[in-house]
């Protein structure tokens, strides 16, 4: 009874009226307070535990976290708008075979001594010049490009680098540079001096090994780095092979940097896929009288799957912002029961597909259930339960990106929002258009700013377990996640509430680059 004199009190002062949007709603507190951390722990142990397999899309663990959601959306009361299901389905292409075909002088090189990184469907490609391009390095102390013509050649580079004593030969006193650690950057040096393809070599003995390792460690990673068709084709080859083409005799990995000419080489890649099929979950809390425009609330509940024995479970990448935005369904869902319906309807709609290219978020917003032109709003969810390397031992903190490309007042709504509730700091850090990371074109927001609708992505930051099978449930802070949960949940609140959706007044700024 004393607490709710307080707010009477507190109310009276700054002379709030009962037709008044109020900066300190005593509604929007009570439904915040739902979100709480043991559930969001609850939810975080089922998403990324073993039964869901890292949710990868497509697989079953995927459909298995899918019906999970709408069993909860269900539950809670929300509307299913996707003809009377809570399943927006969209196909993908996976499960890729490819077929490599190397010519030399019209003969067929033996395929079992090719590795090659899926992301060419059909690819053919006839050179009738080579050069082998030594390891491939061009710095400032070494290169292996002196004196070479590189355009439109096939390029053959050894895998690794030089060493004297075990040592690098290109960073002294260490072991191996970025040029060993980083294969691609081989590449990107090769394509930019105007190479057609490249042929990474690599010592018999060592190429089975080397070729696993290679396939593990990207799909560790973002694939698109590593199955990227825009740019030139690339394969892992024994060096006994190569000996046979360039007519090499003795060790490979001591011989100098040459153009070869009159070698005619062919190359044809033909992929085949199966064609699988993710799901978007959409569950709607009813707005009364805006009911026809739409807050859209989004995180992505699909991973990286199971590959190689281990199992990545993306606890945090985006098991923390599915549990968010589950918990934050049931906050409008209990606000709703109590009488305290939205003005806007609140769609809120875990996706899939976010890990092999925002595929998921693409389909609805070229599927869209709701006009776009009635979406107000994207609040999007994106690893929530870490605590990065800027903020050791502060974790009261969340990085938001694009609230302000769009509409200067979403941005300034945002930040009321979190002063009068929650009171985080608010790093914008990588809201930077100079930002090296780019993470404003790398979730599922990023779909819904291309259509010219407000968004903001909540994330706290990469951190040592990312897209690695150790990104696991008890890591988290779930004080944190739900921290932030609350901070979206008062956001949608008042952007449901308000009588004016949020003005875009920035879209000559806006610049798609993706």
């Amino acid at each position: 009874m004393k607490q709710i004199c307080v707010i009477i009190f507190f109310y009276g002062f700054i002379g709030i009226t009962n037709a008044q949007v109020s900066n300190y709603d005593v509604a929007a507190i009570k439904f915040a307070n739902t979100i709480n951390s043991d559930d969001l722990r609850n939810l975080v142990y089922f998403l990324a535990g073993d039964s869901c397999a890292g949710r990868e899309t497509g697989k079953l663990g995927q459909k298995v976290a899918a019906n999970y959601i709408a069993r909860y959306f269900k539950k809670l009361g929300l509307i299913p708008v996707v003809n009377d299901s809570y399943f927006q389905q969209f196909p993908l292409e996976s499960n890729p075979k490819t077929e490599i075909t190397v010519y030399h002088n019209s003969k067929k090189v033996e395929s079992s001594g090719i590795f090659f990184l899926h992301g060419f469907k059909n690819y053919s490609i006839q050179l009738n010049d080579a050069v082998f391009a030594g390891y491939g390095i061009q710095t400032q102390n070494y290169n292996s490009y002196d004196n070479l013509h590189v355009k439109n050649k096939a390029v053959f580079i050894l895998y690794g680098e030089p060493k004297r004593n075990g040592e690098s030969i290109i960073v002294p006193g260490k072991q191996i540079s970025e040029w060993s650690s980083n294969f691609r950057k081989k590449i990107s040096l090769a394509e930019k001096l105007g190479a057609s393809v490249v042929f990474l070599i690599i010592n018999d003995n060592e190429f089975n090994h080397t070729v696993r390792d290679i396939a593990e460690i990207a799909s560790e990673y973002d694939l698109e780095q590593y199955y990227n068709p825009n740019h030139i084709p690339y394969l892992f080859i024994k060096e006994s092979l190569v000996k046979k083409i360039l007519g090499i005799k003795g060790n490979l990995m001591n011989s100098s940097s040459y153009n070869i000419s009159n070698v005619m080489l062919q190359l044809k890649i033909i992929t085949n896929y199966d064609t699988l099929y993710g799901e978007n979950i959409l569950g709607l809390i009813e707005g009364t009288d805006l009911k026809n425009e739409i807050i859209v609330i989004t995180a992505h509940y699909d991973h990286l799957g199971t590959h190689h024995g281990k199992t990545y479970y993306g606890a945090d990448d985006d098991g923390s912002g599915t549990a968010a935005i589950l918990e934050i369904a049931e906050a409008f869902a209990e606000a709703r029961k109590s009488g305290y319906s939205p003005r806007r309807s609140i769609l809120i709609m875990p996706v899939s597909g976010e890990e092999k290219g925002l595929l998921g978020s693409a389909y609805y917003v070229n599927n869209p259930v709701f006009p776009l032109q009635n979406t107000i709003a994207n609040l999007n969810i994106d690893m929530i339960g870490r605590v990065d390397a800027n903020h050791t031992g502060n974790s009261n903190y969340v990085y938001l990106i694009g609230s302000d490309k769009l509409s200067s007042e979403l941005h300034q709504i945002s930040e009321n929002v979190n002063s009068t509730y929650t009171k985080l700091t608010l790093d914008y850090t990588f809201n930077d258009p100079n930002d090296p990371n780019m993470f404003y074109y790398r979730s599922d927001h990023y779909n819904f700013a291309k259509n010219n609708i407000p968004v903001i992505f909540y994330f706290t930051g990469i951190h040592d377990d990312y897209h690695k099978p150790t990104d696991t449930p008890e890591k988290l802070d779930y004080e944190k996640i739900e921290k932030i949960a609350r901070l979206v949940f008062y956001t949608a609140w008042d952007l449901a509430n308000r009588d004016k959706r949020p003005i875009v007044d920035k879209i000559n700024e806006f610049k798609n680059r993706r």
